[in-house]
């Protein structure tokens, strides 16, 4: 038997937080019902669940997967819970898109939630324990300067100043204004407030980085005839990619991330796409530092290697640009609560295919659309490929 097509037929999103007063379980909660109720349907027609989220030690339990389950819709139902760091919120949508295109089920509701904000003493005690024992782990690295290193790498590579670099944070910010659900939206920010914040680990300043949130995401998936019958406006998973390149980080060149082109190129050959910057009309890269939004459309083949600073300073990338990049404001504007993020991606391209993005809809009815998700340990790339 082929694989069946999948839609997405509802989404729902709680506000990005630094301190929700809801428990995880709440969250996942608020994120399921609001995408069933955005699709008029109940937990009765809901045959299977995917959950995504991370660590367990950022939700501060043990067995998260067990604990989110409830609140999460899965009581009774089969339920797989998946995690790859970072990338875990598109990888969620991907398990998701098999459970129904397999012809196991007709639907099945995708939640990720993330409650950073009770990881104690802070994410980063997480961190600290995810390296390597004998090679990485004595010399105490925490994500900042690894990510410091990678960005100075990227600067380096392509002779880049870190203006070019905080007209991301800027853009992103400041779409992030005209986002119900954000946290850091700016519409005021400039590129000089970038370049004055707080140096934490040089090339990365306080305003390149997205900060840690509480939050969670739930969209709807359907087979076809179900889809059909649901809504008039399906918007269909065309193509899915993943790629997981070896956790020594050492090992590689961290100025181009392969992994990300792996993914896309998986996701692009089964959507049909031979020419990415034509076809694909509104993009939602992954983007917790400014540089990576750079470096992952790069890496998607959006831009040649080196040349998405400058496609940023010539506005392509803004919401009413040629390529419009992040028009929800991505990590950097809306939070950065790891699962939920990479699924909230999925879930502003559902809405802008549908003209239902409000305030922060792309001009010229975007007809497919990109959101890719990255994590771990610097080497996963998830990517999923919408249409309408």
């Amino acid at each position: 038997m082929g694989m069946r097509k999948v839609a997405v037929v509802g989404a729902g999103m709680t506000k990005f937080v630094r301190r929700a007063q809801e428990t995880g379980q709440e969250l996942a909660y608020l994120a399921s019902k609001m995408a069933l109720d955005s699709c008029e349907l109940t937990l009765e027609d809901i045959d299977s669940v995917a959950l995504g989220t991370g660590p367990d030690a950022f939700d501060g339990v043990h067995m998260k997967g067990e604990y989110l389950s409830d609140g999460a819709g899965a009581w009774g139902k089969p339920y797989m819970r998946s995690y790859v760091g970072g990338g875990t919120g598109v990888f969620a949508a991907i398990q998701g898109w098999y459970h129904v295109a397999s012809g196991l089920f007709d639907t099945c509701l995708v939640v990720c939630e993330e409650k950073m904000s009770t990881c104690q003493p802070h994410p980063q005690g997480a961190f600290m324990t995810i390296f390597d024992h004998t090679t990485e782990r004595p010399l105490r690295p925490n994500l900042l300067w690894i990510f410091a290193l990678e960005m100075n790498r990227y600067m380096h590579r392509h002779g880049l100043e870190k203006k070019d670099i905080a007209l991301v944070s800027v853009k992103n910010k400041r779409n992030a204004a005209d986002h119900p659900c954000a946290l850091l939206g700016d519409p005021n920010i400039t590129v000089e407030d970038v370049l004055a914040s707080e140096v934490l680990a040089w090339p990365v300043q306080r305003l390149d980085v997205s900060p840690v949130t509480d939050g969670a995401v739930a969209i709807v998936l359907a087979s076809e005839n179900i889809a059909k019958r649901i809504t008039d406006k399906p918007v269909w998973i065309r193509g899915v990619g993943w790629s997981l390149d070896t956790a020594y980080w050492t090992n590689r060149d961290l100025y181009y991330p392969k992994y990300v082109e792996y993914a896309a190129r998986m996701a692009y050959d089964m959507a049909g796409i031979t020419e990415p910057r034509k076809e694909i009309h509104i993009v939602e890269p992954y983007d917790p530092f400014d540089y990576k939004e750079l470096h992952h459309l790069e890496g998607l083949l959006l831009a040649d290697k080196g040349e998405a600073p400058r496609l940023t300073a010539d506005g392509v990338t803004q919401r009413d640009g040629d390529m419009p990049v992040c028009p929800s404001g991505g990590l950097l504007g809306v939070g950065n609560p790891i699962a939920a993020a990479g699924l909230m991606k999925v879930a502003e391209l559902f809405w802008q295919l549908r003209g239902e993005a409000g305030k922060r809809q792309v001009p010229g009815k975007p007809r497919t659309g990109l959101a890719q998700a990255w994590g771990d340990l610097m080497q996963v790339g998830t990517v999923v490929i919408l249409g309408i």
